[in-house]
């Protein structure tokens, strides 16, 4: 294991100044291993090797970068249950989860990858003129520890289809699959320099990368404070920042649905992952006439969410990654009630039988009016919030009145009257009738969910620059 190194310029180093980490197994609340957290020198190092290899792997050719991307698919497919335990071990992750969803978006982003890389055209003649786009340069990664590897797939793997170098900071919360990843793109080859991973915490690896002179680019997944504070420190040097950040969507539910289903599934999207994605349908959106009835779906449906040990084949919702997830989570369910939203079922505190680990109780809210912070922050933890609306045109201005803008859903047997809805909503993705996941869709958000697009050919162009060669061709 080398979780107490860093991946610099093709090797496993120590790093500049020793300091450790303990990592957290959240459903025990005890260390399980360490990792080494870097410091403004190893940043310097990995971004030096990151610069020195740009040249010779920009001049790479499509069939070298795409053979790489599949050579690492292979490994990682090899290694996959590797994957699958310490996801589930990092941040909690029931072994069903992590197998069949959380481990499952590396390969899956990466194979996409690979079939537009196949057939993206990098170069276009217009008039005289040719159009290139170029990799970008060296590229700093930075990633949460919610869905880690899906996330590290959709930053390494366009940045290496793009023919950047790149150096990687995963979350030090969940920072295991990383050091995995790391060894996956060791052994198939990726190039020395090219790929560089610098363990740390945000305020000191994560600024030093960031506002660092070198760095062409970044490119961050988190919350809205941190993508802030990420833009401000690139500021100086004026590179490129490409962030995909928090969220609060709205799930429209029309007059004509089938509520039994559509309740029901609203449930299983917001509550996913114990509520710790950024895309969940959190608020849900009924016709006030059918209130009564909604809330009795709401109720029975999170009530059989049994909560506990990731490792039980009969979990469905594991705990939250940290006490100060818990801890926040806690301070919005307590502002919920005190609010005077209606408590349909759960609260605060541990599910019952449960007395350590960071386990939620599954909560529904009811009759939640917009200006309640239930309604305008985001929770990250499985608590819906239901609120009640009269006409279409009030259910589309309450869905868009919120800072965020990332994903939002729209249920309506009539698929016209939802294209309509679909249409004047201000978030980065709106997904109709709950539909099958497109790994061909572009991921990002409105507002101050960010301002990037990741996943396929979307997160690819990312990390190209575009060049003018006018003159190209004869007039």
């Amino acid at each position: 294991m080398n979780n107490l190194k860093f991946y610099i310029d093709g090797a496993w180093v120590d790093p500049v100044t020793p300091k450790t980490l303990d990592v957290i197994d959240p459903s025990t609340e005890e260390a399980y291993t360490k990792i080494s957290m870097g410091s403004a020198a190893d940043i310097d190092r990995a971004v030096a090797a990151a610069c020195a290899a740009f040249p010779a792997f920009a001049a790479t050719s499509r069939a070298e970068r795409v053979a790489l991307l599949k050579r690492v698919v292979e490994i990682y497919e090899r290694r996959y249950d590797e994957f699958v335990q310490a996801i589930s071990q990092e941040m909690g992750a029931p072994v069903s989860l992590a197998r069949d969803a959380q481990a499952a978006m590396g390969p899956g982003h990466l194979r996409e990858l690979i079939r537009v890389l196949e057939g993206y055209d990098f170069e276009e003649l217009r008039g005289s003129t040719l159009i290139v786009r170029e990799p970008i340069g060296v590229c700093g990664l930075i990633t949460p520890w919610n869905w880690p590897i899906n996330q590290i797939a959709c930053k390494v793997g366009p940045a290496l289809a793009a023919g950047c170098t790149m150096v990687l900071k995963p979350s030090e919360i969940a920072p295991i699959d990383a050091l995995l990843i790391a060894e996956v793109l060791h052994e198939a080859g990726v190039p020395k320099g090219v790929f560089n991973l610098v363990n740390g915490d945000g305020p000191t690896v994560g600024a030093a990368l960031s506002a660092h002179p070198d760095v062409d680019m970044m490119s961050f997944t988190g919350s809205t404070r941190a993508g802030v504070q990420v833009a401000k420190a690139a500021a100086d040097t004026v590179k490129r920042v490409s962030q995909e950040l928090g969220g609060k969507s709205a799930n429209i539910l029309l007059a004509d649905v089938d509520f039994q289903k559509a309740v029901t599934k609203g449930i299983a999207g917001c509550f996913g992952n114990s509520g710790q994605s950024c895309n969940a349908p959190t608020r849900m959106f009924v016709p006030s006439s059918k209130m009564e009835d909604v809330k009795k779906i709401a109720k029975a449906a999170a009530e059989t969410y049994k909560v506990g040990d990731p490792r039980a084949a009969d979990t469905k919702l594991g705990p939250v990654v940290s006490q100060i997830q818990y801890d926040k989570i806690q301070d919005l369910i307590q502002a919920g009630i005190d609010e005077g939203a209606e408590l349909l079922t759960g609260g605060t505190g541990r599910p019952e039988g449960l007395n350590r680990g960071y386990f939620v109780r599954p909560t529904v809210f009811a009759n939640v009016k917009p200006s309640m912070r239930i309604a305008r922050e985001e929770i990250f933890g499985p608590v819906l919030a239901i609120l009640p609306y009269e006409t279409v045109d009030e259910v589309v201005a309450m869905a868009n009145d919120t800072v965020y803008g990332l994903s939002s859903y729209v249920q309506s047997a009539d698929l016209a009257t939802a294209r309509k809805v679909a249409s004047q909503m201000r978030a980065g993705d709106v997904r109709i009738n709950y539909p099958a996941w497109d790994w061909g869709a572009p991921f990002g958000g409105y507002k101050q969910s960010g301002n990037g697009r990741e996943y396929s050919a979307f997160g690819l162009e990312e990390f190209l620059e575009t060049k003018a060669i006018i003159g190209y061709a004869a007039a």
